[in-house]
């Protein structure tokens, strides 16, 4: 139990024997929770001692290396790598540079321990012993991690900056925009990420004092973006993360809107004509806008108008007054189209927002940080700690209610320490956070906690349960805050705003009132949460509050490996298929062990937990599978995959869980390709409606991909706001004619497996080139699937003598996904999504030139070797006779040479597949996968891989180690060494 004590005392009367006055003396009294009274937490685990080696993606030239570090027995490879190479400080391979896991942990923990003795947070030194041995046990068996600033520079020679979440303010004058320039780069220096509002910039509609035209808050967006594009986030190698708000009122608020837009259609045009434009490409930088979020923040006012179908004023920043008129549904439509098109801008409802408001008499609410969970006061900050809600769970299957409340405890005490000590980038930023004292305490793995326990992430069981949680955690924060208020005072903006944060307190604990319950296990969570309101509204009226913010839901990505979460933030699990990291490189496949925990929850026999298992390590879902109830297949749906949660599923969560946070919540709503612009409007306005503060939408490949996405180069008509009408003067019909192939004609017959299937394929052509038909055999004769690929290539050859040409089918088929589905025998083609996504590659290659195979991203073994080797894929002038002899030698290999050279590739083909970048591993006997250099896995599950090129096909490669990155909230992390695209 942790309770605040005032020790013998008494009031300003009272003397002690030698005539001074006593003081009072007050403080914490910490009991014991996790750790053992007489023996040190790093003495109950066993500890290891591993190397850490990391190899550059095309070069294979090792890029890290550090032997012997040690780490307890049960971290996996993934955590004990990621904090290794992010989190270990000093130079490598000198005698200040840290390799234990306690050198990190006694790095933070002590400093935080000395600076609570130092402003007399503990009672008794006893008790500051016991904070330091509770939060010590705490780190070191995974129940929490503080944000990554914390364990980049706490205890470290560098200035002490704890906090991840910035919030700046620029106002309209060129010294304010400049200083934000300048502020924003001292931010992502030391490892963190800013927002800000443009919107007190005047318009490119109004005037300067001086008569002349202003330029408009989006000009000045690029000298931002330019800034924060060549600046390396904590001095490592991803990007900074920012973000930018204008409001819906602001007079450019359209140009905002289509300023990302118009840059992606930009980066097609060019990716078509063959430039670099990945993300971290040669030429990406000739874009603007892509270092920032854009969001634009709407009012209740615009929102009705909207919903009414009403016109909206867009006003001065000058005056005040209305420039202009727009139609409010016509401008939401334009947010709809531009986030359909490039997944930006993001929507802030600024009513919920500043109705949820603890200081409003120090300021509105007009921004957030870069992925939208931190929302206060302008030039202020937020450190993060976010709690692994799976170490909760009880044996029994029950959630552990009192251990997890004095978690919370001890975690918002050494947040609010934090503060004491903590540096900041400017003057205005430690002012701000020190006189509001703002925390963001969240947590990871809900959607592995809801899948052990056997609720749906989609249901009203799984609402309940996150909404029970989130409604405990915040309510014991703020009363903890309560108590430290009594023990080192409240926060110094309380007194102004008193009123405005009860207000705030008695709507969090009315919402409690609300949630529906429906299980034992959120029964008595709620019923937990219910006390904890009482306890915090009790206490701090008479007390006040220490800290004028407390909770959030962050992304959780690097910190999150380091915890070895199965699921990131409020997100749910993403797929059933894990990966597991081999102890000498590599990597191996396995289920998500979760999932017989929740089989077992459920009720079923060992026997059928182990046939589903097996059935979902061979095909990745669960439709079918021997045994399981249909009734239960929702419990193991997944962001991705064939049961992939619909768009509402992920809105609904974040609904549930909106009314018991401080802040808000890091999570972009997944749609499908196929998602319509209407799709992204009402999940906008739905989000208005269902009172969340912040909303983030994707659609899949609406961006310009990596490598692997690249080769589908559809184009999609976009809606337009305006339609442009014909005219046709004289209508003339044209009929293609047939152009049929000679009786005898060349051709190549090729042998093909992919994911098990086999066939043939012979393709037959023109005397004077070109292809005119192809012939598939694939099943036994007179089954099915022969008659319908007999069919199909019936079709397509009648079609290509009838002109279609051959690319527009390569383009069309490339990518489609359907079973059976993943590796191939084929090294120019080695991971296929269907039979006809390898059948269309196979004839690009053979029958198309380098010109029209490279528009469609379609390479030869040989041509993504020479380009990882020289840059290029196109080979020297000198070798160009040579290479193009060897190419027209290995396309009329027989197909036993075609499968000899096949079976060797297999060991030394480097292969993008998903989101692993890595050496094709060779599957033992007895199941154990090894590679002579495989940083992550290779998979031969055709499900696997099928949701792994869902979200995933448009997420960037890591800039360190080259594997494919996995969604984090509104970022993307790296499984093989934990860098991200720009969250903490």
């Amino acid at each position: 139990m942790t309770e605040t004590v005032s020790g013998q005392s008494g009031q300003g009367s009272r003397k002690t024997r030698n005539g001074a006055p006593q003081v009072r003396r007050t403080g914490l009294k910490i009991d014991r929770v996790y750790s053992t009274a007489g023996v040190h937490p790093y003495d109950q685990v066993t500890w290891e001692r591993r190397d850490v080696v990391q190899t550059n993606w095309k070069s294979g030239e090792t890029i890290f290396e550090q032997k012997g570090v040690e780490f307890p027995d049960f971290w996996s490879l993934n955590a004990s790598t990621i904090v290794t190479t992010k989190y270990f400080r000093g130079a490598v391979g000198s005698d200040s540079r840290e390799a234990s896991l306690k050198q990190l942990i006694d790095r933070v923990v002590l400093t935080y321990t000395k600076a609570g003795r130092d402003n007399g947070y503990f009672l008794t030194e006893e008790d500051a012993e016991v904070f330091e041995h509770e939060l010590t046990w705490m780190l070191l068996n995974q129940v929490f991690a503080f944000n990554s600033p914390v364990w980049f520079n706490v205890g470290t020679s560098a200035p002490q900056q704890v906090s991840a979440c910035f919030i700046l303010s620029v106002d309209d004058s060129m010294d304010s925009i400049l200083n934000w320039y300048k502020e924003e780069g001292f931010i992502f220096k030391g490892g963190s990420g800013a927002g800000l509002n443009l919107s007190r910039i005047r318009s490119s509609k109004e005037l300067l004092n001086s008569g002349g035209t202003a330029s408009g808050p989006v000009s000045f967006m690029r000298g931002a973006d330019a800034s924060a594009g060549t600046i390396k986030s904590g001095g490592a190698t991803r990007r900074a993360a920012k973000m930018v708000v204008l409001d819906v009122d602001h007079p450019d608020i359209e140009e905002f809107i289509e300023t990302k837009s118009r840059e992606e259609n930009k980066i097609r045009a060019l990716r078509d004509a063959g430039f670099d434009m990945d993300l971290g490409g040669r030429d990406i930088s000739s874009v603007q806008y892509q270092n920032a979020n854009n969001s634009v923040r709407v009012t209740d006012e615009f929102m009705r108008a909207v919903e009414f179908g009403e016109q909206f004023g867009l006003t001065s920043r000058t005056t005040g007054e209305v420039i202009e008129y727009v139609d409010a549904k016509a401008l939401f439509d334009k947010m709809a189209v531009a986030a359909w098109e490039c997944a930006d801008p993001g929507i802030q409802y600024d009513g919920v927002i500043n109705d949820w408001h603890t200081t409003p008499e120090s300021g509105r609410i007009t921004a957030s940080n870069p992925c939208s969970e931190y929302m206060h006061l302008d030039n202020s900050s937020c450190n993060l700690a976010s709690l692994n809600l799976l170490k909760f769970v009880k044996d029994d299957g029950s959630f552990d209610v009192e251990k997890f409340t004095k978690a919370v405890e001890i975690v918002i005490t050494a947040m609010d320490i934090s503060i004491c000590f903590a540096d900041f980038p400017t003057e205005a930023i430690t002012e701000t956070t020190r006189a509001y004292r703002q925390l963001g305490i969240g947590y990871a793995n809900l959607g592995a906690l809801l899948m052990e326990s056997g609720l749906g992430y989609d249901s009203e069981g799984g609402r309940a349960l996150a909404a029970s949680i989130t409604s405990l955690m915040t309510g014991a924060a703020y009363r903890r805050s309560a108590e430290l208020a009594g023990v080192v005072g409240p926060y110094d903006g309380f007194a102004r705003n008193a009123e405005a944060h009860r207000r705030v307190m008695r709507k969090h604990a009315a919402a409690n009132d609300t949630i529906r319950t429906m299980h034992p296990m959120d029964i008595a969570v709620q019923r937990a949460a219910t006390q904890e309101w009482e306890a915090s509204l009790k206490i701090g009226e008479k007390n006040g509050w220490r800290n004028a913010q407390a909770s959030l839901l962050a992304p959780t990505g690097t910190i999150g490996f380091m915890m070895d979460c199965d699921t990131t933030g409020i997100e749910p699990d993403f797929s059933l298929v894990k990966f597991k990291k081999l102890v000498g490189g590599g990597s191996m496949q396995i289920v998500n062990q979760t999932i017989p925990r929740a089989l077992r929850k459920l009720g079923y026999a060992e026997e059928t937990v182990e046939a589903i298992v097996e059935f979902i390590s061979e095909k990745g879902h669960v439709i079918d599978a021997p045994g399981l109830k249909p009734e239960h297949y929702e419990v193991f749906d997944c962001a991705m995959g064939q049961r992939a949660i619909a768009p509402m599923g992920h809105v609904r969560m974040m609904a549930a869980t909106q009314p018991f946070l401080s802040g808000a919540i890091s999570k972009t709503v997944n749609l499908p390709e196929t998602a319509t612009v209407e799709n992204i409007a009402d999940v906008y306005f739905q989000g208005w409606k269902l009172g969340l503060k912040a909303l983030a939408v994707y659609r899949d490949n609406c961006k310009v991909g990596q490598p692997l996405s690249d080769a589908k180069a559809t184009k999609t008509e976009v809606p337009t706001a305006a339609t442009v009408e014909k005219v046709v003067e004289k209508v003339v019909e044209y009929r293609p004619t047939r152009k049929r192939l000679p009786k005898s004609r060349p051709s190549i017959t090729t042998r093909f497996t992919v994911g098990g299937a086999k066939g043939y394929m012979t393709a037959g052509s023109y005397p004077d080139d070109g292809l005119g038909e192809v012939f598939i055999k694939l099943g036994k004769q007179g089954s099915t699937l022969a008659g319908m690929m007999d069919s199909f290539s019936v079709a397509i050859s009648i079609a290509l003598q009838y002109g279609v040409p051959l690319e527009t089918y390569v383009e069309k088929f490339t990518n489609l996904r359907f079973e059976p589905a993943g590796l191939t025998d084929d090294p120019d083609v080695r991971m296929s999504s269907s039979i006809m996504d390898y059948v269309f590659r196979r004839l690009a290659l053979d029958h198309l030139s380098f010109e029209e195979r490279s528009a469609l991203g379609i390479y030869s073994a040989d041509e993504r070797a020479r380009e990882l080797a020289t840059g290029s894929y196109l080979p020297a002038e000198d070798d160009a006779e040579d290479v193009e002899e060897e190419l027209e030698t290995l396309a009329q290999s027989a197909p036993s040479e075609k499968a000899e050279k096949s079976e060797k590739a297999e060991a030394s083909q480097p292969l993008t597949t998903g989101n692993a970048t890595s050496q094709l591993p060779v599957v033992n006997v007895d199941g154990a996968a090894t590679a002579k250099s495989a940083p992550t896995a290779v998979h031969s599950s055709a499900e696997l891989f099928e949701a792994m090129q869902g979200r995933t096909s448009d997420a960037p490669m890591c800039f360190t180690c080259g594997t494919k990155m996995r969604p984090a909230g509104s970022c993307y992390v790296c499984e093989g060494c934990g860098s991200t695209s720009g969250c903490s």
